[in-house]
C-alpha cells in the first residue's frame, strides 16, 4: 500500500493528501458537533426540569442573568423574560414582543447549532469526486507508461491502475462518515430546535394567561 502511494503520480498524491486532510478535519468536527448536541440536550432537559418545577420565574431569571455564557434553552427564555420585563407595563404589545424576542433568540441559537455543518456537507458531496478525478488521471498515466512498451502486460498497467483507485477509496472513506454525519447533525439540530420552539409557545402562553388574569384583576377592582 505504501509503496503504490509513493510510487504515485505527483497529482495522485497530491490528491491523496487533499483527501487524508479532509476526512481528518471532518473527524474532528463529527467529534466537536457530538459533544456539543449532547450537552445542549443535557442543558435544555435540566432546564425544563427547572422550569416546570414551579420555581419563581424571577428568580430563575436572576440566576441565568449572573452567568456569562448563556445558550440553548436558557438563553430562549432569558431572552423572552427580559422582553416581558420591559413590556410588561404594555399588556396589548407584551405577548407579542415577547414572542418575538424569543424567535430571534432561537434563530441565533439555530446559528451556533449548524456552526461546521455546511463543511460536513461540502466534504461528504465532493470527496468521491476528487477520489474520482484522482482515479482517472492515475489510470491515464499508467496507459501513458505503455506508449513507448513494445508489449503491453497487466503486470505493466496493474501499479498504475491500483495507486488509482486508492485515491477513489479515499474519497469514499473521507465522503461516508461526514454524509452520515451531517444527516444526524442535521436532524438532531431540527430536533432540538423543535423543542425550543414548543418551550417558546408553552412560555407565551403561560404568560398570556397571566397578563389578562392580573388584567381582570384590575378590571374588578
Amino acid at each position: 500500500m505504501w509503496r503504490l502511494i509513493l510510487d504515485a503520480s505527483l497529482i495522485v498524491q497530491l490528491v491523496m493528501v487533499l483527501l487524508v486532510v479532509a476526512s481528518v478535519l471532518s473527524w474532528l468536527v463529527i467529534l466537536v458537533k457530538a459533544r456539543t448536541m449532547k450537552v445542549a440536550n443535557r442543558a435544555s432537559d435540566e432546564f425544563e426540569e427547572r422550569f416546570w418545577s414551579g420555581i419563581d420565574l424571577a428568580h430563575l431569571y436572576d440566576g441565568i442573568r449572573r452567568k456569562t455564557d448563556v445558550s440553548g434553552m436558557e438563553h430562549v427564555f432569558s431572552s423572552g423574560f427580559k422582553e416581558f420585563l420591559r413590556t410588561r407595563q404594555q399588556p396589548a404589545h407584551v405577548v407579542e414582543s415577547t414572542h418575538r424576542s424569543m424567535r430571534v433568540a432561537i434563530a441565533r441559537e439555530g446559528q451556533d447549532l449548524e456552526r461546521y455543518l455546511p463543511f460536513l456537507a461540502t466534504v461528504g458531496s465532493t470527496s468521491p469526486y476528487i477520489g474520482l478525478f484522482g482515479t482517472v488521471w492515475g489510470i491515464m498515466h499508467a496507459f501513458l507508461g505503455l506508449s513507448g512498451a513494445q508489449q503491453a502486460t497487466l503486470q505493466m498497467v496493474a501499479p498504475g491502475i491500483a495507486e488509482a483507485l486508492i485515491a477513489t477509496a479515499l474519497g469514499l472513506f473521507a465522503a461516508i462518515p461526514a454524509v452520515i454525519a451531517y444527516n444526524r447533525f442535521a436532524t438532531d439540530t431540527d430536533r432540538l430546535l423543535g423543542r425550543f420552539e414548543n418551550f417558546s409557545d408553552e412560555f407565551v402562553a403561560l404568560l398570556a394567561r397571566q397578563t389578562a388574569g392580573r388584567g381582570v384583576a384590575e378590571a374588578g377592582e
